[in-house]
């Protein structure tokens, strides 16, 4: 098992550090576990100059998979698109080809007290998102910003998909859809947008490939609130990159916190990057406060999708299950009642738990 680790950027660190604990524990001695170190965002400028040095990628390329923190710092925004921290996950995303974003939003029934919306509404949430990921208007051109002819300061983004893009991201939906409980819903904004339409009509298109699939079409203003009003009558959402990534973490607040959320990222194959959804939150990178539950998480899912280690994986997750049926709680779904816990704690009793 060959994983190239780039903790990154404020909490990256932290909560990566607690998913290789959980790894090592599970893994135990049964197979050789190879981790490569490498830096990425301001960890990569610091180091070689570059969000994303170039040893960096050759790293990744040479790994089955990679574990990822967080990438991003204050001050993103004013610096050059390709030199900015946070751009280097979108960069590593690109050249990897790694087009395909899964993000379950699942609730642990020992955190329904956690979320804000009323148990009756969440209770037995499980929604995987399918957010396209390497196209879009985070990669459309042109863009930049200037003066226009009349000496005003603009900017622009360009929304671009191609045929064959949405295709692949279609396909790869539908067989989501098909393991789990048949039913697709096709995010979109096509009363306005041209590309837009372009989605639709592609997605409606190659649903005819799979008539077993129930598949239904929605604009993301009504996507979102529908997924505030009703979240259980989802199963599986495919959209567009900026609508997923808005989506996605609306869901997140579903499940309690942000802190909880895993995500695979993968390619082609069985190649994948697995982060969680989370930022940086350098409000309290280094205080021993984050979350590593959904870094946690993010390694299961790269046991089972990048290794077929399915059996370990489902080890990891009821690891978590348990330790919250425990009672243990990071500050940001601590209860009254519960024992509340720092990072490397948590870290520590999902390890522990993992080799009872």
């Amino acid at each position: 098992m060959k994983i190239a680790v780039m903790p990154g950027d404020g909490i990256g660190r932290e909560v990566t550090a607690q998913a290789v604990k959980v790894l090592k524990a599970v893994i135990g001695r049964t197979q050789p576990l190879e981790l490569a170190e490498a830096a990425i965002g301001q960890a990569g400028i610091d180091a070689a100059g570059d969000p994303l040095p170039s040893a960096t990628t050759d790293i990744a390329r040479k790994a089955d998979a990679i574990l990822f923190g967080s990438a991003g710092m204050p001050g993103d925004e004013a610096i050059p698109f390709m030199m900015r921290p946070g751009a280097s996950l979108l960069r590593l995303r690109k050249e990897l080809g790694l087009f395909a974003n899964f993000r379950p939003a699942f609730l642990f029934p020992e955190l329904i007290g956690a979320s804000t919306l009323k148990p009756e509404v969440i209770e037995g949430l499980d929604i995987m998102i399918l957010r396209e990921l390497t196209g879009d208007v985070y990669f459309g051109e042109p863009r930049g910003s200037g003066v226009n002819a009349a000496g005003q300061r603009e900017a622009f983004n360009t929304m671009r998909y191609s045929e064959p893009e949405i295709e692949r991201i279609a396909h790869v939906a539908f067989r989501t859809a098909r393991e789990r409980r048949r039913k697709l819903c096709s995010v979109d904004k096509a009363n306005v947008l041209e590309v837009m339409q372009l989605w639709r009509e592609v997605v409606a298109r190659v649903s005819a490939e799979y008539p077993d699939v129930e598949v239904t079409h929605l604009f993301v203003d009504a996507a979102a609130m529908q997924l505030m009003r009703a979240p259980r009558q989802f199963d599986v959402i495919v959209t567009g990159n900026i609508f997923g990534d808005i989506l996605s973490d609306a869901a997140a607040m579903l499940t309690g916190s942000i802190g909880m959320l895993p995500s695979a990222s993968m390619a082609a194959g069985t190649f994948g990057l697995y982060e969680p959804v989370h930022g940086t939150a350098p409000d309290i990178a280094g205080k021993n406060l984050a979350n590593p539950l959904a870094s946690i998480l993010s390694m299961a899912m790269m046991l089972r999708h990048s290794f077929g280690q399915t059996a370990n994986a489902q080890r990891v997750e009821d690891a978590v299950r348990r330790v919250l049926a425990d009672g243990l709680r990071t500050g940001d779904i601590f209860q009254p009642g519960c024992t509340r816990v720092g990072t490397e704690e948590m870290g520590d009793a999902v390890a522990a738990t993992v080799l009872r």
